[in-house]
């Protein structure tokens, strides 16, 4: 059987563009969106039985369409002692509804994304995270595209979440290779790796490169990701996402504890 070419991948972009600037429908198959779950899953500790403060940061499959391309990911943060976690996110509802982008709500910081469920992607706890919930706060306050928001390039959530991350380095998370947004810089063209662990070169979110510790080495071409992290043992690719050598399995990174 011929293999697909690799050109294929070069329609996806335009794909995803037009998919997003017709799409304007607020169903999906399994019914309104605003119907599907939004339940914890338990990746969560509860506050109640948590004094200590933690941070969280994580990944779902987006909704509907486009969760066959990308994810969404947020940032869940509870000071020490806090009766509930905050959390940090940027959707293009919230824009459409007022003047910003970024949203803060008191939503379970692990529940599905209307019915995805989500995957725990780096952790802070203890005085660690008593150390980066300041920076957190001060980057979603300054975050530089709140006023706009494009599901491709980017600046999207993933974008967000990108940008908090650079201003937090303890947390080193690697994003999913499915966050699309995640490598969209702006005017901007060279700037730390989310996880602080390294570079990235990028324009406007659709050509770049990116070598760092945490992410390996990933290849940004109209905004898919290509890449391979000697980390993990694994291929980064676009629509499937973590592809380990050691099986067909595809998962996120392991959650880092601290």
């Amino acid at each position: 059987m011929k293999k697909p070419s690799a050109k294929w991948f070069l329609l996806l972009p335009p794909i995803l563009f037009a998919l997003a600037y017709f799409d304007r429908d607020e169903r999906f198959a399994g019914g309104h969106w605003r119907r599907a779950s939004r339940a914890p899953v338990g990746l969560a500790p509860l506050p109640s039985a948590t004094p200590e403060a933690v941070v969280q940061v994580y990944s779902a499959r987006a909704v509907r369409w486009r969760g066959y391309f990308g994810e969404h990911t947020w940032i869940a943060v509870k000071p020490a002692a806090a009766p509930e976690f905050s959390v940090y996110e940027v959707t293009g509802w919230r824009l459409r509804r007022s003047n910003t982008s970024v949203n803060i709500s008191q939503r379970a910081p692990d529940g599905r994304w209307f019915g995805n469920a989500p995957k725990l992607l780096a952790e802070l706890r203890g005085t660690l995270a008593e150390r980066a919930i300041p920076k957190i706060v001060a980057a979603v306050d300054h975050y530089p595209y709140a006023a706009s928001y494009r599901v491709w390039p980017g600046p999207n959530s993933n974008t967000f979440t990108a940008y908090v991350l650079r201003n937090v380095p303890e947390l080193r998370a690697d994003l999913p290779a499915t966050a699309i947004g995640k490598d969209y810089l702006g005017a901007r063209v060279i700037a730390a790796a989310p996880s602080g662990t390294g570079w990235q070169f990028n324009l406007l979110g659709v050509l770049g490169v990116m070598a760092a510790r945490e992410e390996g080495l990933e290849i940004n071409l109209l905004g898919l990701t290509f890449g391979v992290d000697p980390n993990q043992l694994s291929l980064k690719l676009p629509l499937a996402g973590r592809v380990g050598f050691g099986g067909s399995e595809v998962s996120a990174a392991e959650p880092r504890q601290k």
